[in-house]
């Protein structure tokens, strides 16, 4: 096992520097880049053409070649491309991430400020799916083919059909708009530093239920049907008849025997969506509702071009990622000794 995960930590390095290096290259031949955008703004007001992109960006016309120089060793743009991969390399290895071009914080910081939106999000998200799905899975498979699992079949796929920021968009218009239930925007209330905290709480929780209404909704799909065909198909093995052919009841059956072999599937994805909850990204959903997190500070930084930013929280998470990977093979063994890596 020692040996195994020796193995699986020394492949993270080489899949990190081609996640680091391939991304980087790319970011080098996308036009707009920080020196172009500084100068795109010192020129709005002198009618700048914005054509092209690179150093010949023709915003850079009448600009003193001096200042030119400066805004480039200012960004680092001011080495060989090689010279600054090496150096970014550098800092990554003592998790230094480096400092935002345009928010003047370091990437640390920046993540620092935007986790709690995310881990609201993600942890609410994560705790309600796998609460409310894996009894829904297990209820399915016990009683699979009657009327409550083809009705909640039906309910589960057309909840899962519907994308997240459309359901978003309904619950705002009909429960923040038409009947005024619940807040338009925000984690919390403007006046949320004077509330006490029995108010704090309740105010929180008013907050954060459309939003999280609108991503758990098409995550109960996965689940459910996932866990669902697992108990199905371990139902259906030899050793259940052994059982009963013993003499044990159906929920001896149930949750002594077909429990354990059935959740293999389910506790291995555990701990990857248990980490991704503390590090989820939505977008859609953070916009729609005006939450400031990890969603839209990696699209802010893709379109500002903020390269400490984008190549800092890229090596953070696909490092969290590739460790989480590990973490998931290794509960296969927790959960069923048969498992053998060698």
């Amino acid at each position: 096992m020692a040996a195994y995960i020796l193995k699986r930590l020394l492949l993270m390095v080489p899949t990190l520097l081609g996640v680091l290096l391939v991304t980087f290259v790319v970011t080098q031949f996308v036009p707009g880049g920080p020196v172009e955008q500084y100068l795109a703004e010192a020129k709005a007001g002198s009618g700048g053409s914005a054509e092209g992109g690179g150093l010949s960006y023709r915003g850079a016309q009448g600009v003193d070649p001096k200042r030119v120089e400066q805004i480039k060793a200012l960004y680092g743009f001011d080495k060989p491309a090689h010279e600054r991969f090496w150096q970014m390399l550098g800092q990554f290895a003592r998790f230094d991430l480096g400092k935002s071009f345009f928010h003047n914080k370091d990437v640390w910081q920046l993540v620092l400020e935007k986790l709690p939106v995310s881990i609201s999000l993600g942890l609410w998200t994560f705790f309600i799916s796998y609460l409310v799905a894996v009894p829904l899975g297990v209820t399915k498979a016990v009683r699979a083919g009657t009327r409550f699992d083809l009705a909640t079949t039906l309910l589960v796929l057309v909840g899962y059909a519907i994308p997240g920021f459309v359901l978003g968009v309904a619950l705002l218009v009909v429960f923040g708009g038409q009947f005024q239930w619940f807040p338009l925007r925000g984690l919390t209330s403007s006046n949320w530093e004077e509330l006490s905290w029995g108010a704090r709480v309740v105010d929180y929780l008013w907050h954060i239920t459309l939003p999280v209404t609108a991503m758990v909704l098409g995550s109960f799909a996965v689940t459910s049907m996932l866990t669902k065909n697992a108990f199905l198909e371990e139902i259906r093995k030899q050793y259940v008849l052994t059982a009963r052919a013993k003499g044990l009841s159906d929920r001896q059956v149930l949750w002594k025997h077909i429990f354990r072999n059935a959740l293999i599937p389910i506790v291995t994805g555990f701990p990857a969506a248990f980490i991704g909850a503390f590090f989820t990204g939505a977008l859609l959903i953070e916009t729609l509702f005006s939450l400031d997190g990890l969603g839209l500070l990696s699209y802010e930084s893709v379109i500002r071009r903020d390269y400490p930013v984008v190549l800092g929280t890229l090596y953070l998470f696909t490092l969290i990622g590739l460790l989480t990977k590990l973490i998931s093979d290794l509960c296969y063994v927790w959960v069923d000794p048969r498992v053998k890596f060698d």
